[in-house]
């Protein structure tokens, strides 16, 4: 009898002596299309790059791009937006070419319900509404509502369990003074501790007409959403060096709005979570030692599993896998991939 063990196989490595790719975003909107946004560098010189597939990962390729990315979203197979540092550029070929569109600036991500209706996520305290396909924004009067400093407020996440049910989140979180000059990884004794932020989240059931802001104290920012129709949802907390844990996985029940921690480990930095259509939960990160979370070197990959949110399962993982930062994409439960910042992307896989 022949047992299947499913696998996390790498699928594309950026390996070259004298330049690195650094992945910061990947969207599958389906199970054959793919892309992934970053910068090559290569010793003073960046390259926004953009690396694609059209037949589920066997093949990739290499798309310049005129600026650094931050985040992309795709509506479906071929029409998805990028968010760069200087804008918004938009894609109706799978991302083979772009057309940049007028307006904002200093934007984390954007979520369209429809290829007109759209928001984006911005610094500054601002939230901003489409409903033109990009080519005018509004700003949405809810994002100010809420009692904190513009200077030191973001909102940072967009995420929709259907076309009425929605949250947008973020932060406030002055500067504070820190009396260690040097990086916490030289000198972990003196590394800035972890401060109370105000949280804010924006919710919708009537497909961003109105918005209900809440805001609470917590240690820590939610850094990631993930929310399906059947009301049931993943949210990421990440914490600073000095905190006694990395990061904090809950299960969200946004039809109620109650939350319950299911995952923290000392020895893992999850840094995106994900839910695929048959119900397990995946978390994936990378192996830890110590306080210190932002250490240049990057660790292990590390990918866990869950079918009920309590006992979490170590995957097997593609040895040369490392990582500081990952990104999950799940087009449906048998194709999911997860790219790194460190130039690789990775496919679960049964072998």
């Amino acid at each position: 009898m022949t047992f299947l063990v499913l696998a996390w196989v790498l699928q594309y490595f950026f390996d070259h002596d004298s330049a690195s790719l650094r992945i910061v975003d990947l969207a599958f909107p389906s199970p054959k299309r793919g892309v992934a946004v970053g910068y090559i560098t290569e010793k003073n010189d960046v390259k926004p790059t953009a690396v694609i597939t059209s037949d589920g990962g066997s093949t990739w390729t290499q798309v310049p791009l005129k600026e650094i990315p931050v985040s992309i979203f795709f509506l479906n197979d071929s029409l998805g937006f990028l968010v760069t540092t200087k804008g918004i550029w938009q894609t109706e070929e799978a991302g083979h070419s772009w057309r940049k569109l007028n307006g904002l600036r200093n934007i984390y991500c954007v979520y369209f319900l429809d290829p007109k209706h759209g928001f984006a996520a911005a610094a500054r305290k601002q939230i901003y509404e489409t409903t033109d396909g990009g080519r005018n924004w509004t700003k949405l009067p809810a994002a100010a509502q809420p009692t904190s400093n513009p200077d030191f407020t973001h909102y940072t996440v967009i995420q929709f369990a259907n076309p009425h049910a929605g949250m947008i989140t973020g932060f406030t979180r002055p500067p504070r003074r820190s009396v260690n000059v040097l990086p916490d990884w030289i000198d972990p004794e003196k590394a800035q501790h972890e401060w109370p932020n105000l949280s804010i989240a924006l919710e919708t059931r009537d497909g961003g007409k109105t918005w209900k802001p809440a805001t609470t104290s917590m240690f820590g920012r939610i850094h990631k959403v993930r929310l399906t129709a059947a009301g049931s949802g993943v949210a990421l907390i990440e914490f600073a060096d000095a905190f006694e844990w990395p990061s904090e996985v809950h299960r969200l029940d946004w039809q109620s709005g109650k939350s319950v921690r299911v995952f923290r480990e000392k020895n893992r930095h999850i840094t995106d979570v994900g839910l695929a259509p048959d119900g397990t939960a995946y978390v994936t990160g990378s192996a830890v030692f110590g306080k210190l979370r932002r250490n240049p070197v990057p660790g292990q990959l590390k990918i866990l599993k869950s079918k009920d949110f309590t006992t979490w399962t170590d995957m097997p993982v593609d040895y040369r896998a490392t990582a500081s930062r990952t990104t999950l994409s799940i087009a449906d439960s048998e194709n999911i991939w997860v790219a790194t910042d460190t130039g690789m992307i990775l496919k679960l896989v049964k072998q």
